[in-house]
This record gives C-alpha cells, structure tokens and sequence, in this order.
C-alpha cells in the first residue's frame, strides 16, 4: 500500500516540477535549430537539442519544429518534449565502464585477501597452526560418512518394499542413488558438511596427506593472487576466471575456523556470484557489444548493496545497547576508543565535541536506514547520489580505523550505481572511453544471455526471502547465512558498542616468580606508548581475533586461545 502512494507523490511532482519549467521557455523560432540565445539558458544543459514528437509516428527529428506562429510569441512547449532526450529515446545508459571498475575494485580486495593468507595462514590454520585446517577436514569426513550411511540404510529399505506401487521416475531416483559413483561424489561435494548443513567446498579434499597442507594452502593462495592481479591489471574477466577465484577464496574459508568466521568473507564470495553473470561466458574483452553487462544482474548488486547497509542499520536501533538510539546517541563516543584496531587517525575523531558524535550517530543512521532505498528506485540521478553516499561514507569509515578490507569491499557495489556517463572522465586515457561508447552503439544482447539473467534475477529473489524475513524481525541475526551455499546471506556490523577497552595480555616467564614478559602483537593496543599504525585494507586476523575474544570477556569462549598459548610454549615459528 506504500509503494503505490509514494509512486503517485513523485509523479504528481514530476509534472509540477515539468509545468514550472515549461512555463519559462521562451524565445523558441518555429524551423529553427535548438536555440542558443538567452533564453535558452533556462533549458538544463545536460538535455541538448530536444526532440519533436509527431503525433503520427512519434519519431525523433531534429531540429525542432512548431507550428508556424510569430518568432517574437512565448511559445510554451509540451511537457513531453522538456524530458531529457536520454528519458525519451528507447536506448538506455551504457555500463561498460561500470564493469571495467566493479571488476578492479574487486580485484583488488582479493589481491588484498589472498596475500593476507600467503603471509598468516601456516601459523593460523597450517599444519602446525593455531587451529590447523586438517580438524575441520577430517570432522566433516566422518560427517559425510556418517549421512552416507544413513542413506544406504534408506535405500535398501526402499529396495526391500513391494516393488509394485514403484513409479518409473521412483525406480530412477532409486537407481540413480544407488549408483556408486554419484555416492561418492555427493559425499566429498555435499554431505561433508560442517555442523551447520552448508557443505565444506575446498580443493584440500584433493591433498592426499592432511598433515602437510601448508604447500596447499600456499598454492590456492599464490592462484588467487595471481588470477587477481591479471582481473585488475585487465579489468576483464570471463565465468571460467571469476568460477576458480571464487573456489580459491571458499576453499580457505571453508577451513579458516574461527580466524575467517568475519561477515566479509561471505560478503565477497556473494559479490563475486554476482559478477559471475555479469561477464562474457569465455572472451575477455571488457567491452564485447555481444556480452553487455545485463541491467538485471546490475539490479541485483544494488540490491546486493542495500542488503548490507539496512541489514547494518537495523542491527543497531534494534539492539538493546541505548546508546545507538534517541536521545541518548553516544555510540561514537566510544566507537573510535573501543574498535578492533584504531589507526593513528583514531584519537582525533575520539577527541571531537560531543555534540559533533552525536551528529555522527545520526548521520550513520541516514547513510544506512534512508540513503540505502535511492539504490532501488529506477532514476539515474538517484542511483548516483545512492551509490557516491556509501562511497563517501565508506571512505570516512577507512580514515577513521583500520576496519580490514570490508569498508573497500562495501564500497565496490556501490560503483554499479554509476554509469558510463559519469565515470568516463575518471579514466586518464580515452582509449576504454571510445571502446564504451562503440561497444554502445553496437550491443546487442543474445535471448540466451536475457534469458540466464532473468533466471538469475529470479533466484537472487527467491534466495532473498529468508533474508527479508530476518530484516524485519525483532531478532534480527548478524553476518547469518540462510542457504547451505552461502550465496545470498544478511549482513551487520556494531550492534554494540563497547564503553570500556579489555585487552587480553598474554606474558610469560622461566619461573612463576618472573620476571614476566608481555608479549606484543603486530597492532593490536598494548603499550601506550607506542603510536597506532595505518593498516587498511590489510588485515592481521590474529590481532582482530584477540579484540574479539576480550570482547567476549573469558577465555573459554575462545577455546583458540589455548592452542595459541601452546604454540607460544613450543616457541612455533609459524
């Protein structure tokens, strides 16, 4: 009931808006070209020469053309023809140049991502790691077997009954389940799971020896940095390219245990799915007239988008910690004390007035209950202020702290907003710029390519219910995950804001009597002395690990950290 009422306010503006204007062009010759006099100036300069619209044949023609009447007459025109010429010619804005950069951005975040993991996955989840990648491999195995022997009880069950109220199409899925091969493959891709039902999708099912993973890992990480490196430098990518960086990314985060449990590893595999039906199926050309980036597929990534920014917005007025609502609006009072790891930048938007923090609750609530809903709505000019509000917003929140790569990431969505129009003078060179502008001129989409991108529009809705559903409940979940692959999940971030910091100290000594030794990590607060240190988008997941575990406020919550002293003890050089 809102949608239909909101639709008719911004119509009924639109053409009140359309009457003033037309009401102040003046100075129109009739057979004249589009007019460059004074009186002009009242016409926006972005709309160029507007078109005629026959009454017949409603074709374009230029130049204008009126009935015939004195030159020195007002001559009011029709609301019609005050609309942009783009409003009304039949082709739509070109997203070329759109892809060129959502692939960069992207890239670049997983260049960020595979080389934080080549530097701290062997002491992390290694062979002799903190919480080494082989546990979860070997508890998702006897998972897997343990599924596939329930089901072998079931089919010989089914075998075992009269054969006569059998349909064909049971006695084929009979068949078809008791044939060894699908067995075995539905074990290692399926029924492996990892106590949640969502399958463990790695490429170290194909190590032969679990206790020597490290080259393993290296290697998916090495790959995916690579295959990155060529995404950015090229700004292109196929499905088969973008199909192994997102193997590459789950197979480490489907073992990464607690140090890869962040709501951004999820977040990126979802946005790599989505680009995966926005590039051409096998060519690498970043602007193939045959393959345009699909306005469905574009939809979905806003939609993508707004998922992230509302589902962190409601997390926050919908938690109990008040100081997220009004009057009280003091979260960032202590956000920039209390976050995981500050940068140098951090002291001095703690140390601004209150009323300035308060301020600062209030526009975090407008940039992600309000501004989020201009990502929906269908007009260009609404769809760049949507996407540059969370750019900007994102940058403010990269200088402020050293959130890891999840402000870069959030921020690369918001580029489908932007179209090639306005990120053509980005570019230095006018070599993409000319490529667009053909490729524009010139695509044609194939019935093969519209019809994947419908269904694709259709799944990404029906994976999105469960997601709503969890909006919009009084217990919203936090960085939760509906479907068992994780493609379409709810994002969060702050519920809560801490008012005081606990750090864990970790020391140690040859005796109990001392003298003890503190140890220092790579960021995270310890000495007061020592000045914090720009690190975004580079994460050290350690670090962030020990800032939620003193959030946690007990060790037993973290039973890795037992594991941590050990290593510490046997003096590990990983």
């Amino acid at each position: 009931m809102l949608l239909p009422k909101i639709r008719r306010v911004l119509r009924l503006a639109a053409f009140f808006h359309l009457f003033c204007l037309g009401r102040r062009v003046e100075g129109f010759a009739p057979n004249s070209p589009c007019p460059t006099n004074s009186a002009s100036r009242n016409i926006h300069p972005s709309w160029g020469c507007i078109p005629r619209l026959s009454s017949s044949t409603r074709t374009r023609t230029s130049p204008l053309k009126f009935p015939s009447s004195d030159s020195s007459t007002t001559t009011r025109l029709p609301m019609m023809l005050l609309l942009p010429e783009t409003w009304l010619s039949s082709s739509s804005p070109s997203f070329f140049l759109t892809r060129i950069v959502l692939l960069r951005g992207m890239a670049l975040v997983y260049m960020v991502a595979f080389w934080i993991a080549l530097q701290q996955n062997r002491g992390l989840i290694g062979d002799h790691g903190i919480t080494p990648a082989r546990h979860v491999l070997d508890a998702a195995e006897v998972r897997g077997l343990k599924i596939r022997q329930r089901r072998q009880e079931w089919l010989a069950f089914q075998s075992a009954g009269t054969t006569a109220k059998r349909t064909k199409l049971r006695n084929l899925k009979l068949a078809i389940y008791q044939n060894p091969k699908y067995q075995w493959l539905r074990e290692r891709l399926w029924d492996r799971h990892d106590g949640r039902l969502r399958p463990v999708t790695t490429i170290l099912w194909l190590a032969k020896d679990r206790h020597r993973l490290n080259s393993w890992l290296d290697g998916i990480a090495l790959s995916g940095l690579l295959m990155s490196g060529v995404v950015f430098l090229a700004g292109a990518a196929n499905v088969p390219f973008l199909l192994l960086l997102w193997v590459c990314q789950r197979s480490i985060m489907a073992v990464g245990g607690p140090f890869y449990a962040y709501g951004w590893e999820p977040q990126l595999a979802e946005l790599n799915f989505h680009l995966l039906f926005l590039v051409p199926l096998l060519s690498m050309n970043p602007v193939l007239p045959a393959s345009p980036p699909s306005p469905i597929v574009l939809y979905t990534i806003r939609w993508y988008l707004f998922r992230i920014m509302l589902g962190a917005g409601l997390i926050k007025i919908k938690s109990s910690d008040i100081k997220w609502r009004w009057p009280n609006l003091s979260a960032m009072d202590y956000f920039y004390e209390t976050q995981p790891v500050p940068n140098p930048l951090s002291r001095y938007f703690h140390w601004m007035p209150r009323l300035w923090h308060k301020g600062e609750v209030l526009m975090n609530h407008f940039v992600e209950l309000i501004a989020p809903w201009l990502l929906l709505l269908p007009s260009p000019r609404a769809l760049q202020w949507g996407g540059l509000i969370q750019i900007v917003f994102q940058g403010i929140l990269v200088a402020s702290g050293n959130l890891s790569f999840l402000n870069w990431l959030t921020a690369v969505p918001a580029v489908a907003c932007l179209n090639d129009d306005f990120l053509g003078p980005l570019f230095f060179s006018s070599h993409w710029r000319d490529k667009a502008a053909e490729a524009a001129a010139l695509t044609s989409t194939g019935k093969s390519r519209t019809l994947v991108s419908m269904i694709f529009g259709v799944f990404i809705a029906y994976l999105s219910i469960p997601v709503v559903k969890n909006l919009t409940s009084k217990k919203q979940l936090m960085n939760a995950s509906f479907g068992p692959l994780r493609l379409v999940n709810t994002y969060g971030a702050f519920g809560q804001v801490d008012e005081e910091r606990n750090e864990f100290i970790i020391s140690a000594a040859c005796s109990v009597d001392g003298p003890w030794k503190e140890f220092e990590f790579k960021v995270k607060p310890g000495k007061v002395t020592r000045r914090p240190r720009f690190l975004s988008p580079f994460h050290f997941r350690l670090d962030w690990q020990m800032w939620i575990a003193s959030s946690m406020g007990c060790v037993d919550r973290s039973p890795w950290l037992y594991a941590l002293l050990l290593r510490i003890l046997q003096r590990d050089p990983d």
